[in-house]
């Protein structure tokens, strides 16, 4: 004859009988986890509520950075494509002066070309958080990610 199943019910939870023994009902343990759950949110509510706000002022920062950044490219550029056909048949500028002012003019193109998606992706993932809705911000990681990426390819070596 079969050893009978021990019991592992918690406090409150039914244990049934039959003829094959004892057992804990599955929707009493999982009403168990769901209560468990529910507390653990509300113990941590205050910090995931600070965790949000947090997110969704540091997305509207990004957001006011890059529009200062762009508007800062868009006048570099517009100077540079002044400037630069004119510096490069002065033969007294040196020609490192001459490399760094190209370099600055395509540093300034790569952060207006990429305005539109990196405007979208602030946007969309300010959008996920006010909302709380997850699965938009899964959907916009990704695109954050590239942005980053982006950014990060700009960014002159030292």
């Amino acid at each position: 004859m079969p050893a009978p199943i021990k019991s592992t019910a918690k406090s409150g939870t039914a244990v049934s009988k039959s003829g094959a023994g004892s057992y804990v009902k599955f929707s009493d343990k999982l009403t168990a986890s769901i209560t468990d759950i529910a507390k653990i949110i509300e113990q941590h509510k205050e910090m995931i509520d600070a965790i949000q706000e947090v997110a969704i002022e540091l997305t509207s920062s990004i957001g006011s950075l890059h529009t200062l950044t762009v508007k800062y490219a868009r006048t570099a550029n517009q100077i540079l494509d002044v400037l630069l056909p004119i510096l490069k048949n002065l033969p007294i500028i040196p020609k490192n002066v001459m490399q760094m002012l190209v370099n600055l003019e395509s540093i300034t193109q790569k952060i207006i070309d990429n305005e539109a998606v990196t405007t979208k992706a602030i946007t969309d993932v300010n959008a996920g958080l006010k909302t709380g809705d997850a699965n938009k911000l899964k959907a916009h990681a990704g695109q954050l990610q590239a942005v980053t990426r982006t950014i990060t390819s700009i960014i002159p070596k030292a």
